[in-house]
């Protein structure tokens, strides 16, 4: 097979699996894994792995440990300082402690039974370094997706993963180096390795960050992206060369390119120009380590299999969960902790890959120990999910504090009658907290940061912890006397929840919600939602009014043209939701809303739109949704139902005389 025949098959598998993965919601790497399991020797046999390619798929490591150098800074490890060095490295080395221990054991049984055990206490030692991984890609990206990075055990979890990843340096320079035979130059090869290591690092990072600063100065004011791109992965690649020829490896040279850049002014253009990078030649080293896993030996050894996949996950996830309540987490964060990190990690296949090279572990063992690593990750979305369920049915610890967090947020709400419901207290919520009140107007906020709950609550706001995408919180906070929902944050998947909710068990509360561009807010708006507003777009309206401000158009024709714009796309700027003091002279004759709920049963129920309003055509129909929250289209066949909720527009008035309409109906 030519080399243009090899690449074409990568990128079409790669694509195609991919794909299929995203579609089901699963983690590329998996997707990757499989394409390489497929496309191997072992299975349809469409390629076998050439040395050229195996090279090429280590730079995607290369390039992966730059990114977590770039990511390794002073201010970041002191602020977790407890939690990297603490749990996070009392976790890797307790794993490896007792993955060596495991194989004195194992070795004693079997010498006592008369039969051979062909592992090494330095196999044992580096397959420990391998199972102590956990998957940071996968983990990181469950966690955003969950709005759980800031929570208590979101910091844990972060804190054992980023000294996960620094691990990977020592034990990339340990595993070649315990590959000598056992004696004194074992222990010379591994003192000469650490010694090498210690020193090449020392001097770049003494001298190398200023030189490094003032070189990448010159490069950028040459003002060309082809050359800054061309020093950057000259940079690289010229340190992983460097660290190589020293004895070392490729990716701990670029991990300190990674470093040296991370405290530079060019950290952030730097990351974005790598991570395509390193994104494709990961997938191909993904795409080679499937190509190992020989299902044959997994179909004839499936207990083993089994057998690797749950002892591994099952011990470190007790380790973790000891650890954590150790350095005093409850029982509630410990547990969750533990099922999150349980799994293997990208790292471990990487380490593993070394250990089968260096002749550490049997080739026997290979396939089984890679086969048991992807079950553990494609458990890992399955567990995440259910880790509640889990945690609350083991803690009695866990439910007492998940009642006593009910109970805080509605302590918090039982004298707020119509408050707003603020979910997220990040920039945005809070700036909506201080506007409602300069306007006097009851709120509680909902938000899944402790720190930030406890510096706002000792400022005075009224923000309770709690996730909005919860039921117990929501009515725990007074969502069925709520006067709104307004979500501040821009996860779109938590935001459709939390619309889900509300329209479930308060349909008549209006939700207004954040959303990035335009293609979330018309997913918002088809689930429910009263108004949403787009950042994109509000960007783009202030950008436009100073811009016409600045080539000289009136400013009174400005402001005209950016609320045309505005009531274009938002409805409800053209009224308002009236309270108690909306009465005034002022007030009367301007467009208010109102959110009239028809009936079960009403006699109104079968009448179109126009039927209802037929002499009040001064009402304009905001909103129109069902009982279940679903949105109604607003033509000739739409009938009104019974649990329909209607946001009209009008005068008080007019809005007095439909409210009695639908009363009387």
């Amino acid at each position: 097979m030519s080399a243009l025949d090899l690449t074409l098959l990568y990128l079409l598998a790669g694509v195609v699996g991919v794909t299929a993965f995203r579609f089901f919601k699963l983690p590329a790497i998996l997707g990757y894994l499989l394409v390489g399991v497929i496309i191997g020797p072992h299975a349809f046999n469409l390629s076998t792995e050439s040395a050229g390619v195996a090279y090429l798929a280590e730079f995607g490591v290369v390039f992966l440990m730059f990114l977590i150098g770039l990511e390794f800074n002073l201010p970041k490890l002191k602020s977790m300082q407890r939690l990297v060095f603490g749990l996070g490295m009392g976790q890797v080395f307790i794993t490896i402690a007792g993955a060596v221990a495991g194989h004195l054991v194992l070795m004693l049984l079997f010498g006592f039974l008369g039969q051979a055990w062909d592992l090494s206490w330095q196999g044992a030692f580096a397959l420990g370094g391998a199972l102590a991984m956990s998957s940071t890609a996968i983990v990181a990206r469950l966690m955003a997706e969950r709005l759980e990075l800031d929570s208590e055990h979101g910091k844990h979890v972060m804190g054992v993963l980023l000294f996960q990843d620094l691990a990977v340096v020592p034990l990339l320079v340990l595993i070649p180096a315990l590959a000598q035979p056992m004696g004194p130059d074992l222990w010379q090869g591994l003192g000469l390795a650490l010694i090498k290591a210690v020193v090449l690092v020392g001097l770049l990072l003494a001298g190398g960050q200023r030189i490094l600063r003032q070189w990448l100065w010159v490069v950028a004011r040459r003002k060309s992206d082809e050359l800054f791109m061309l020093n950057l992965l000259l940079l690289t690649l010229g340190l992983a060369w460097l660290t190589e020829h020293a004895g070392l490896s490729l990716a701990l040279g670029a991990f300190i390119a990674g470093m040296l850049i991370s405290e530079t002014e060019f950290k952030h253009r730097v990351e974005a120009d790598v991570k395509p990078f390193q994104d494709v030649l990961l997938g191909l080293f993904f795409i080679t380590i499937g190509m190992k896993l020989n299902w044959l030996v997994v179909w004839q050894h499936w207990a083993l299999v089994i057998v690797f996949a749950l002892i591994p996950v099952v011990l470190k996830g007790l380790v973790i969960v000891g650890l954590a309540r150790a350095f005093g987490a409850s029982s509630g964060v410990a547990m969750r902790t533990g099922l999150y990190l349980a799994q293997a990690g990208e790292f471990g296949f990487v380490l593993l890959t070394l250990i089968e090279r260096n002749g550490l572990v049997s080739p026997q063992w290979v396939s089984p120990i890679l086969a048991a690593m992807v079950l553990s990750m494609l458990a890992t979305p399955f567990i995440i999910q259910h880790a509640d369920r889990l945690v609350m049915r083991v803690s009695v610890n866990d439910w007492l504090m998940q009642s006593v967090m009910l109970t805080r947020i509605a302590t918090a709400t039982m004298r707020q009658d119509h408050a707003v419901i603020v979910c997220g207290f990040g920039r945005h919520g809070q700036n909506l907290a201080a506007l409602l009140e300069e306007q006097g107007l009851a709120y509680v906020a909902l938000d899944l940061d402790p720190e930030r709950i406890r510096q706002a609550s000792v400022a005075g706001h009224s923000v309770v912890l709690g996730d909005a995408a919860r039921l117990p919180s929501l009515m725990a906070a007074g969502l069925a006397h709520a006067s709104a929902v307004v979500i501040t944050y821009d996860h779109i998947e938590s935001a459709l929840q939390v619309i889900s909710l509300v329209h479930e068990h308060a349909p008549q509360v209006p939700v207004v919600a954040r959303a990035r561009d335009e293609l979330d807010m018309d997913r918002l708006r088809q689930a429910g939602a009263a108004e949403v507003v787009p950042e994109a777009l509000e960007g783009s309206l202030m950008l436009a009014s100073h811009a016409l401000a600045l080539v000289g158009v009136p400013m009174r024709r400005v402001i005209r043209i950016i609320q045309q714009q505005r009531h274009a796309r938002y409805q409800l700027l053209r009224g308002f939701f009236h309270g108690h003091d909306d009465d005034g002279a002022e007030d009367i004759h301007h467009e208010r809303l109102q959110t009239l709920v028809i009936p079960a049963g009403a006699k109104i129920s079968g009448l179109s739109w126009e039927g209802l309003i037929q002499d009040l055509p001064a009402l304009r129909l905001v909103q129109w949704r069902r009982g279940n929250g679903r949105s109604v289209d607003l033509d000739e066949s739409a009938r009104l139902e019974g649990g329909d909720v209607l946001v009209v527009s009008g005068l008080a008035e007019d809005l007095a005389l439909l409210s009695r309409r639908i009363d009387e109906a």
